[in-house]
């Protein structure tokens, strides 16, 4: 039996979008909470929890745009084609974004105003444009002769505008939730505050997505509520709920490191979810892994390369998170 190279590489990508989900995920729902808090202090404060970090964490981001498009080149063709916009605006908020957070810290007093309400601005439309691209990505495309033959408009509906609010709920609570870890005294106590009827809306958008996707694609929903398929994916929403029941439990007791790991947690769970109402199809409804693959040889002469890079990237992050461990006060600094 020969290795299975597509298998390979989708795992290597799924992984990635996975680590960029939740590593930008939570610096990305920092910029989403700056309207809740008004104190510059405690804005500071919040960005210096994610200073050291942030701009490394796109890195899984650039690693899955590349993945695609060397060993799936019909799925980055297609799923380009038909994202281009919504890619494109992702891209400009993570452009504002990053230029905010290093120009708010060197902007007089009187300007900084306007660097926050970029960094708000971008960080918003980042994450809502992600969530557009996604709920168009689970609709699915139309193909023709291996190319895409829709509109420059087809990604723009009413369930792709409500999965981009959805994920922008999903970032804020993860935000929140890391703050929660990273901070101390009464930022901690706001966020404590807020992660509460953060968590409540998640559940409540996490529903209706549930529900909406399968009634939406019969073909989901037969993978769903199908038998034997029923009793092997019930435990995802199961779960979930539980998940949530202990999130809330931990944010009332004041605790500061489990919010955070039951928030990944749910996080884990939704894309598993995901996962599942699309596996193996790499362009939705129909074109599988297999189908949208590279030839072997380039499939196997990337690999190689990857295999070496991913242990570097993953020791990098691991070492850079592990030196700035602990709490972030108003005493420490960005420079």
């Amino acid at each position: 039996m020969g290795i299975d190279l597509p298998l390979i590489w989708a795992v290597i990508i799924i992984f990635g979008i996975m680590m960029y989900v939740v590593m930008d995920g939570f610096d990305l729902g920092i910029g989403m909470l700056f309207p809740f808090i008004k104190d510059d202090r405690d804005r500071d404060v919040m960005m210096n929890t994610v200073a050291p970090v942030w701009d490394g964490n796109e890195t899984w981001l650039v690693l899955g745009g590349a993945a695609l498009f060397g060993a799936f080149p019909l799925a980055y063709a297609v799923v380009l084609s038909a994202l281009y916009l919504p890619l494109m605006l992702m891209l400009v908020g993570l452009i504002f974004r990053g230029v905010a957070f290093e120009f708010r810290f060197k902007a007089k007093a009187d300007k900084r105003h306007i660097w926050d309400k970029a960094f708000i601005g971008g960080s918003l439309a980042a994450t809502f444009f992600q969530g557009v691209a996604l709920g168009a990505f689970i609709e699915g495309f139309k193909v023709v002769d291996r190319s895409y033959a829709g509109g420059s408009l087809d990604w723009l509906s009413p369930f792709s505008l409500f999965c981009g609010v959805g994920l922008v709920v999903a970032y804020t609570l993860l935000g929140c939730t890391w703050l929660i870890m990273k901070t101390e005294g009464k930022l901690q106590e706001q966020m404590h505050n807020l992660a509460r009827p953060l968590a409540l809306v998640l559940l409540a958008v996490t529903g209706i997505v549930s529900l909406w996707t399968p009634l939406a694609h019969p073909d989901i929903a037969t993978r769903w509520f199908s038998l034997p398929n029923l009793f092997w994916f019930l435990p995802v929403p199961i779960l979930v709920l539980v998940t949530l029941y202990g999130l809330l439990k931990a944010v009332a007791r004041n605790a500061h490191y489990t919010p955070f790991l039951l928030t990944l947690v749910l996080i884990f769970l939704g894309y598993s979810g995901l996962g599942i109402s699309l596996w193996p199809n790499i362009i939705p409804p129909s074109i599988s892994i297999w189908d949208a693959a590279a030839p072997p040889q380039s499939q196997g002469f990337m690999l190689v390369g990857t295999l070496f890079i991913i242990p570097f990237i993953l020791g990098y992050t691991f070492w850079s998170y592990y030196v700035f461990r602990g709490k972030v006060t108003h005493e420490d600094g960005y420079h």
